[in-house]
């Protein structure tokens, strides 16, 4: 066993202090800052988001202002949080969404810098929470079908390869969270897109609007202020869902293809 893991058992049947740097901003037009705070009575058995809870039930207790970050389901499939964790999105393990990081991955007196997913397209509401509908605007140009895919026994009805069905499902697994965006350092949001470009086009169901839909999406990716990849893979590195690189490549193709085609 590491050393890092030693210092983990060595405290796992207690409680932690721990020292906080959040960042605390109350909206896009004003400038924030970060704010320090001891936290003491953190088990290591709880995640990161109800350590953040407990930190709001302590500043509630002392009269300011809890901090903003945003959650719903708390189990991983939801896509809601995200918050940047000593410099990595959704912390350090791979393939883990931040509510799912549990604080035994920290030891007694460690330090934590806590930001928000910083990109231009997703602008601050409050503190860790941000705007993240520049997403639900680029889905709605393209991201969907129109053609009548029919209900399950039909859509069972049309045979479709495995490697097809795998790397569908594979890409399907995107949560939206903006993990990638925030991990890039073009907050490129290209492997969200490709994800949900490429999961119908390995399809037959998804073929009809194929070049439309990777024009549209990624038009509407450029005008939502998102930037564009340079092929640092920092993005599947941070993805929670680990979406392949490779998607891209095939975007790409696909976008290149509706240009030349002339698609409308």
């Amino acid at each position: 066993m590491s050393a890092h893991h030693d210092s983990h058992a060595s405290h796992a049947s207690g409680e932690m202090r721990l020292k906080l740097k959040v960042w605390r901003q109350n909206g896009s037009k004003v400038e924030g800052r970060f704010e320090d705070y001891d936290l003491p009575g953190v088990s290591p058995d709880m995640s990161f988001l109800e350590m953040l809870d407990i930190l709001n039930q302590k500043l509630i207790r002392e009269g300011k202002d809890p901090v903003a970050f945003d959650h719903d389901c708390r189990e991983g499939i939801c896509g809601t949080c995200g918050v940047v964790i000593d410099g990595e999105s959704h912390g350090p393990e791979r393939g883990t969404t931040v509510c799912q990081l549990h604080m035994r991955h920290y030891k007694d007196g460690d330090e934590l810098v806590i930001e928000p997913f910083r990109a231009r397209a997703f602008p601050i509401i409050k503190d860790l929470s941000v705007d993240r509908s520049a997403f639900d605007r680029i889905i709605a140009t393209g991201g969907f079908v129109s053609v009548n895919a029919g209900n399950a026994p039909d859509g069972n009805s049309i045979p479709i390869s495995k490697e097809n069905a795998d790397r569908s499902m594979d890409a399907a697994q995107c949560i939206g969270c903006g993990a990638c965006v925030a991990a890039c350092k073009n907050a490129s949001a290209m492997l969200f897109v490709s994800a949900k470009i490429d999961h119908l086009a390995a399809l037959p169901q998804g073929q009809p609007e194929r070049a439309d839909r990777a024009r549209k999406m990624v038009l509407k990716m450029d005008e939502e202020g998102f930037g564009n990849c340079t092929n640092t893979q920092a993005c599947s590195a941070a993805c929670p869902k680990e979406i392949k690189f490779e998607n891209i490549a095939r975007m790409n193709r696909d976008f290149s293809l509706s240009m030349l085609l002339g698609s409308k």
